[in-house]
This record gives C-alpha cells, structure tokens and sequence, in this order.
C-alpha cells in the first residue's frame, strides 16, 4: 500500500469538493446571506488541503486494487469530515456531531436531518447541503474519472472500487465512458426536472436543490415540511416521475435514450421494480381508505403514491405524516426500506437484483431439496447467475440485516424507543431517511443522543459502500505491502 497515492487522489476528491463549494459560495454571494463568510472560508481551507497533495506528490497510474479501495473509502470519509467545515463554521444547530450527522447523511444521500427549522438556514448552505446529495448520488470517484483527462488502470481500478458488481455487470462501456454516461444521464435528468419544476412556479432555488435531492434520491429538501410545504399536486406528480426514473439502472436509461425510445429491452428487474412499487401503492391505498384516513379514494391514491415511491427510491421525501398511516402500510414502507430500488441507480438500500437473486435462490434450494441430484440454473434477464454471485446476495442480504438488527441494539441502548431504533437504523442502511415515530417522514434526528448519531452515521456509510468495501478496508491483509 503506497500512502502518497492513496494522498494524491484525496487531495484530487478534495478539489473537487472545493469546486462545489465554490459554487455554493457564489450563490450565498448572489444572496447576500449569513453563509457566506463560512462558505468562502471552507471553500479556502478544503482547495489548500487539497492542492498541497497534488504540488508535491507526483501522480501514480499504476494503481492497486487495494489501494483503489482504500482511495474510495478514504475518499468519502474526508469528503464527509470536510463538509462539516461549513456547518460548523455557521454554527446554530450544528455542533461538531450534528455537522458529521448531515453532512454523512448528505453524501450517502440518507436525507435524515438533526435540524429542527430547515428554513433558518442561509441559502448558501442550504445550496451547500443540497450539493452534498448530488454528489454523493452519483459517487465522488465516478466525478472524478469523469474530469481526469487520463485515468489508464487506475481509472478501471477506482470505478471498480466505486461501483457494484451488479452495476457494472449491465454497462457495456469501457471505464471512461461508463463514468461519462453515468454522468450525462445524471446531469441531463437533473437539468430536466428543474426545468419541469421551474415551469409549474416553483422557484429557481428550491426547484434546482429539490432536482439535486430526487436524482440523488437523497430528500434534503429546504423546507420544513419537504414537499409538503407545496400541497402541489403537479409538483407531486414531476417528483414522483423522477423519483421512479432515478431508481432505474442508468446505464439502461442511457441505452433507451440513445436509441430515442426505439427497440425498449424487456428486463425483468425494471419490470419487478416497477410492478412491487405499483402493488404496494395500490395496498397502502386501499388500507388507507378503508381506515377512513382520507376522505375519497383519490386523495389517499394521492398520498399513497407518492410516500411509497419516496421510501421505494430511497428518496425520502415527504408529502403526509406517515405516522398516522394503518399498520398495514406500515409494514409496506419498512418492506421498501429494506429493498429500495435498482442497483447502478442512485438508490439505496439492499436493491432489486439482489431481492430477486435472493428469491431465485430459495425457490433454488428448495427444490434441490426435493430433487437433490438436480441441475437447476438461475437466469436474471437472460443470464445464467454464477453460483457464486448468488452466495455474495444472499451473504450480502444476511450481513444487511445483521448491520441493522447491531444499530438498532447500539440505539436502543441510548433510551431511544424500540420502533424508533429499528425504523432508524433501517433507513440509515438503506440510506432512506425517515423511520417511524420521531424520526418519521414529518419528523427528525434532533432528539437522538451523540452516541446515537455517530452509530447512525456509521450505518449510513456502511449502507452506501454496500458493506463489503468497509469489511476489506478494515482487514489487516488490506494493510499490509
């Protein structure tokens, strides 16, 4: 392990973080708020901490797989530990850990807050907080193979680092241009709802930040109430579009957009995300109308659409309190919060292709165990699984839960309430962001002890580097030359 180019490429994700706080500096400019003094000041200390590596280290090509992985992690812990520099500097709610808790919850595009008035906020910062989920929805190394001007093997060995094997299984691009497309998209989908939002009257701050958090299906939003503050049926209905849209492989998004919506391949993995997302809003509004929580079928199909593609996505955010919803809905919107949306998304969770080759493997077993001497292949899409591949979901499903049943105790552990802890740590994995009862879709972090959010803040790295990455990182093998 090399430690001047693990140093080289920090200080390279430094500059880049520098860049996007430039941005959010000019727009506390452009405001003239009370952000901007330490916007500017972090913008100043994140670029110095940043160039020093790149004057005086000499750039290195030839990149390790181990050094590519600690390149990762490394680069999203200083990237977190160096987006609290603003909200501590601004000070208010923000103590050093309620600055870690955001600003982890940000870049892992969790969503999940410790502030109790959102619009206290300058817009500066508030800008700031929304750029850490656009960020981190795409990943800070896929933004850095797509500006370097040569990335060579260290380029193949960061983006293996960053993205899943489930991703880069169904991207049919070399490395450069997997990180270009991956990025087209994201931007072009970005660019395109604030333009949708802008032209329903929503204004151009809140309509670029809110278009930041749904593409990185994040749910930062700057209002109290999230998209509750609007009660804007057409807002709902763009938001919601994007929501879905954002939860779908972006590399098979790319391909449908590239052939204009001609020759649409067939995939079972969008056709189950999209069938489970449109059976649990029929469910929750059925549930809901019975229960006489709203007042006609359309108003709970309304409601029910939206918190179920909100949570479904990982988005998080929020239209109705969640609360006072009938137990059956209940347990739906804690089903989606273990599931989420596809992988090579920028969704959370344990993901669609994993619940199907998690599915696919016990209806597997099971029939070996009636026909032991039996071949039976596993297909998804049209190829056949490893049997390998399989065991990884099923360990990585088995670990998922493990992390969340282990946070729940360390929570529970601090006073919190039992539903609280789950619900919490269930949505910091999956990188959600509301639970139930306090943290839930109207509620937040704020009343969660210390210990409490830095467990949490764990959680959510762990959930966003998908566990494995984390596990290897810490193992002495990992160290060693």
């Amino acid at each position: 392990m090399r430690a001047q180019i693990i140093l080289w490429y920090a200080g390279l994700i430094l500059l880049l973080n520098s860049a996007f706080l430039f941005v959010a500096t000019i727009v506390s400019l452009i405001n003239l708020d009370s952000g901007l003094f330490s916007l500017a000041y972090s913008t100043i200390i994140v670029f110095l901490f940043g160039i020093f590596p790149i004057i005086f280290v000499k750039p290195n090509e030839d990149v390790s797989n181990k050094e590519g992985l600690a390149i990762l992690i490394i680069g999203w812990l200083i990237s977190c530990l160096f987006g609290t520099i603003p909200y501590v500097l601004w000070g208010g709610e923000f103590s050093f850990t309620n600055a870690w808790f955001e600003s982890v919850s940000g870049f892992t595009t969790t969503g999940s807050t410790i502030l109790t008035n959102v619009e206290i906020l300058p817009k500066g910062l508030l800008f700031w907080r929304a750029t850490t989920h656009w960020i981190g929805g795409m990943g800070i190394i896929v933004f850095v193979l797509a500006v370097l001007p040569t990335i060579g093997l260290a380029g193949m060995t960061l983006y293996r680092s960053e993205v899943s094997h489930l991703t880069m299984e169904k991207l049919s691009f070399n490395t450069r241009n997997a990180a270009k497309v991956l990025i087209s998209v994201y931007v072009g989908l970005t660019v395109f709802e604030s333009l949708l939002l802008v032209f329903g009257g929503m204004s151009i701050f809140d309509s670029v930040t809110h278009s930041f958090a749904t593409i990185a299906t994040g749910g930062f939003s700057v209002k109290n109430l999230s998209i509750a503050h609007y009660d804007n049926l057409y807002f709902e209905i763009v938001i919601i579009l994007f929501m879905i849209v954002a939860g779908t492989h972006f590399g098979y998004l790319y391909k449908i957009i590239s052939n204009r919506f001609k020759n649409i391949e067939r995939t079972g993995i969008v056709t189950y995300y999209l069938v489970i997302l449109l059976s649990g809003i029929i469910i929750a509004t059925f549930y809901m109308r019975i229960s006489g929580l709203f007042d006609n079928i359309f108003t709970s199909l309304r409601y029910a659409t939206f918190q179920i593609v909100s949570i479904g996505t990982s988005t998080g955010f929020a239209t109705t309190n969640t609360n006072i919803w009938p137990p059956v809905a209940k347990v739906l919107i804690i089903f989606f919060t273990f599931q989420c949306a596809c992988a090579g998304s920028t969704s959370g969770g344990i993901k669609v292709d994993r619940m199907i080759l998690f599915i696919k493997t016990i209806i597997k077993k099971t029939r070996q165990l009636l026909h032991p001497h039996a071949v039976i292949p596993v297909k998804l899409d049209g190829k056949e699984i490893t049997p390998s591949a399989l065991e990884m979901s099923v360990l990585y499903v088995s670990l998922y839960i493990f992390v969340v049943f282990i946070s729940t105790i360390l929570i529970t552990l601090t006073g919190i309430n039992s539903l609280e802890a789950f619900t919490g740590s269930a949505a910091a994995m999956g990188n959600v962001g509301p639970g139930l009862g306090a943290v839930g879709s109207m509620g937040n972090y704020s009343d969660i002890p210390a210990f409490g959010k830095w467990v949490l803040s764990g959680t959510m790295l762990l959930g966003r580097l998908e566990i494995f990455g984390f596990i290897i990182f810490l193992s002495r093998s990992t160290w060693k030359h």
